[in-house]
């Protein structure tokens, strides 16, 4: 059980957001690593690309529709349960997935398995500690955390990718479930459930300091996430931000994070290299996006997503014909790396201001899940694409056109009337 003490004071929020990362950073790890067993599942077992990629597309997909029910869970039964419970599922399915002969295999342990378990170590749970452990500094905080996918990519890719060419597949497998299982102690040792229960407040707060609780931690925690759902999706808006956030995810994680390694071998540069170009994404990226939060509280943030989706089609549009030359490569990663989720930020603004504080981060939950599909969408469109047209090139022109469109649908949000009833509906 977690010891009625803590050192540090108040600062050991600061402690719990430190394994939380980890979390965050080992389940992007866990989501991208399809990437770098694509070549050698093709050449070990003979599967074609868009039989791993529909596996990948499969689990990006539970990812982001798993994050609005996590959030629920974690209100309802308890932080720490569903986070362990998550955890293990995230070890035990790569595990088992390291004896697998057939791709319906990977579809369960890579894409239903560890899809529900890593969507539960998501983005929503980063705003749940953020919630519940700090009253102060939250935007630094979240800030950190939406940085942890690119680290995850900066950290974990090269190594991966090494591992693979090295070893083979089943050593991505055994390295991503270790990884997951290491995770276990710190969380159970050191995440308590809130603040009072290690007789703490929040950062920030006074000693009469209570953490609001959610809707969903009373009732029906299902019945309250598909209602939020139900009355947001009565709203224009609503639609507007699911539909550029379902491009964001069609054009980031979806294509260039599950492909763009593949389409670098076809091109005759190595999968250690490839990953390099996705860690230096990752490094300009915890750059663009600190800079889109600070711009996102001083510009509008509509016109900020229509520069972000336009410089992101475009450059899409420009890989396939840049020549693959050391130069163009680095060009392109930086460009890309700055977008890759500089979009956060002015979204979460925008579903705040039109769904108000209390709605807006469970409705954002619902933003995220679009983005997911797109990425799942994405995933299995690339190897599809690939198999029929025998490159990637029609596949990356085609993701920088709708980076274009979501630019356009991005001018169209309108916040400035009230779009969400707050009474909630009957159950």
């Amino acid at each position: 059980m977690i010891a009625q003490s803590r050192p540090f004071g108040q600062r050991y929020a600061f402690v719990v957001v430190a394994v939380i990362f980890l979390c965050l950073l080992i389940a992007a790890g866990l989501r991208s690593s399809p990437a770098v067993m694509m070549l050698p599942l093709e050449h070990s077992l003979g599967w074609g690309r868009d039989a791993v990629s529909f596996a990948a597309a499969i689990g990006i997909f539970l990812y982001g529709l798993a994050g609005p029910f996590a959030a629920a869970l974690m209100e309802r039964f308890g932080l720490r349960r569903t986070l362990l419970a998550a955890l293990l599922l995230m070890s035990g399915s790569t595990a088992l997935s390291y004896f697998m002969t057939e791709p319906w295999q990977m579809v369960l342990t890579w894409g239903v398995m560890s899809g529900i378990g890593s969507g539960a170590v998501a983005m929503v749970l980063g705003a749940t500690i953020v919630n519940r452990w700090f009253k102060t500094n939250r935007g630094l905080v979240m800030g950190l955390m939406s940085a942890s996918s690119a680290t995850g990519l900066l950290v974990f890719l090269p190594i991966l990718a090494a591992l693979a060419q090295w070893g083979g597949w089943q050593w991505v497998v055994l390295t991503v479930s270790a990884a997951s299982a290491l995770l276990l102690p710190l969380v159970y040792f050191l995440v308590p459930e809130r603040p009072a229960s290690i007789g703490m407040v929040r950062f920030g707060g006074d000693p009469d300091d209570v953490p609001p609780r959610s809707p969903a931690a009373q009732g029906n925690f299902i019945s309250h996430t598909l209602n939020t759902l139900w009355r947001a999706a009565h709203t224009r808006t609503f639609w507007y931000l699911f539909a550029t956030f379902f491009i964001c995810g069609f054009t980031t994680n979806g294509l260039v994070g599950t492909h763009l390694i593949a389409f670098c071998g076809d091109m005759g540069i190595t999968e250690i290299r490839a990953a390099g170009l996705l860690a230096l994404m990752g490094v300009f990226d915890l750059i663009g996006t600190t800079l889109s939060g600070w711009l996102t509280d001083r510009f509008d943030p509509r016109k900020l997503l229509g520069v972000y989706y336009t410089i992101r089609g475009l450059s899409l549009m420009y890989l396939p014909f840049s020549g693959f030359s050391a130069t163009s490569l680095i060009i392109f990663s930086v460009l890309y790396g700055l977008d890759w989720i500089a979009t956060v930020p002015p979204t979460l603004r925008l579903a705040n201001e039109a769904f108000g504080d209390g709605h807006g981060p469970l409705v954002f939950g619902w933003i995220l899940a679009g983005h997911q599909a797109g990425a799942a969408s994405a995933a299995y469109f690339g190897g599809v694409m690939h198999e029929m047209q025998g490159d990637y090139v029609l596949a990356f022109l085609i993701a920088g056109m709708t980076g274009i469109i979501a630019a356009c649908i991005s001018l169209l949000i309108n916040t400035s009337k009230p779009s969400f009833d707050p009474e909630p509906l009957p159950a």
